[in-house]
């Protein structure tokens, strides 16, 4: 057994001793955790800045692009944001042992389903430090134990968020082993976590596309993913303009590195001599470079060319794609060729086109009249997101507490007997 491979496993092992208590835990004391937690993480914001501090300084010798150091960064603010997470999930309803429903066969056994939890989770990220926080708080109020695999960029950071984690597990009666983060940035750890099924239930990968693609190539295990954002705002031919440029310019704008920002402008020709100029004045005032389809560039000559891959571009950063199209369909069936299944808009004032967009649209989010932005387990109430899913199976967009749970059967009887 190599180096790596040795505390991988124990790692491993010890998270799967761990989740058997974690999942017994009462929901008082894993609220009582979780808020201890929230304590020590804003009594030793100074610490935390500081251990941030390494690894902002090897940032740039990296070649970190400025999107990346954005979320790198840990700040009072992020770092009190982190601790109001953990006390919005401790607020959360606990969804251990919930029965989700209960019915009653001819032959009088109640038959019903309660959730519990998935068991042992691996999580592997890129950059967010606050990731570290929110997953650990996820996964510990759903009764799971979660192995954590940050990236080099945010080695000492996260280092020092789950001592402090662990830390308050001690102080909470709970076993520090429920929350683990692999010491070491070799990436052959990865690839050991990657193959240890006897021990991990789920791999949910956050990041990059490559490294999403590089997960599931690899892992023995199942994963969670979503590859990219490209995420889309369709304006109908009735939207209130002005409440669609302010949309448009905050699913652009508000924040360009995330996988929730819009990289796909739809509008309608009927609004487009008027919506585009518009659009385009706030937007490139904000330094968005547009690239626009012929008939966008008939009415704002100046901005450049899309091409045929612009349109499957998550840009991540202030370029947006723009294209005018002659309805609903043409914008839905756009949706269905270049979209990635993750979030998509309809600015509209038409009720029947607002549900058909809604019924329509294959993608794990779909808003009307709201920036894509709002994509989000904490802006839709799940509390702390432990990530976002594209696929179906199990779950499909930003995933919460009740996501980390599968269901058994529970079955009550009175002697019942099979012929």
């Amino acid at each position: 057994m190599s180096k790596i491979s040795e505390p991988v496993l124990k790692m491993a092992r010890e998270a799967k001793e761990s989740a058997r208590v974690t999942a017994s835990l009462s929901s008082e004391t894993k609220n009582l955790a979780l808020i201890t937690m929230a304590e020590r993480l804003s009594e030793e914001s100074e610490a935390l800045i500081a251990e941030n501090r390494k690894d902002l300084d090897g940032a740039g010798a990296k070649g970190l692009s400025g999107a990346m150091i954005d979320r790198l960064r840990l700040t009072e603010q992020s770092i009190g944001d982190m601790a109001a997470g953990l006390r919005e999930v401790a607020a959360l309803p606990d969804p251990v042992g919930m029965v989700t429903s209960m019915w009653k066969r001819p032959n009088g056994l109640q038959v019903g389903r309660m959730r519990i939890p998935l068991g042992v989770i691996g999580i592997i990220y890129e950059s967010r430090p606050n990731v570290t926080v929110d997953a650990a708080a996820l996964c510990l109020k759903s009764g799971n134990s979660v192995i954590l695999r940050g990236g080099s960029e945010a080695f000492h950071s996260n280092l020092a968020l789950t001592g402090i984690l662990q830390e308050a597990l001690r102080s909470s009666g709970i076993p520090e082993k429920a929350i683990q983060i692999v010491p070491t940035t070799d990436r052959t750890a990865v690839e050991e976590l990657l193959t240890m099924e006897d021990y991990i239930d789920l791999i949910i990968p956050r990041g990059g596309e490559d490294l999403i693609r590089t997960v599931v190539r690899l892992s023995r295990i199942p994963v969670i993913k979503h590859y990219k954002g490209v995420c889309h705002v369709f304006v109908d031919a009735s939207a209130d303009i002005d409440m669609a440029v302010d949309i448009c310019f905050n699913a652009k704008v508000q924040r360009p590195g995330v996988c929730n920002a819009m990289e796909t402008l739809l509008v309608h020709s009927g609004v487009a001599p008027e919506f585009l100029p518009m659009a385009a004045e706030k937007l490139s005032e904000a330094g968005v470079e547009l690239r626009g389809c012929e008939r966008t560039r008939a009415i704002l000559p100046g901005i450049g060319e899309a091409a045929e891959e612009d349109w499957y571009e998550e840009y991540l950063d202030l370029i947006l794609a723009v294209r005018v199209v002659d309805g609903i369909d043409q914008a839905m069936d756009h949706i269905a060729v270049y979209g990635s299944l993750h979030t998509e808009a309809i600015v509209t004032r038409d009720y029947h086109n607002a549900q058909r967009f809604i019924n329509e649209v294959n993608s794990s989010t779909v808003l009307v009249n709201a920036s894509t932005r709002f994509s989000d387990g904490f802006q839709l109430g799940l509390g702390a997101e432990i990530g976002i899913s594209t696929t179906k199976l199990h779950a499909f967009g930003p995933m919460g507490l009740e996501e980390l749970t599968t269901t058994k059967f529970i079955i009550y009887g009175d002697g019942q007997l099979r012929s």
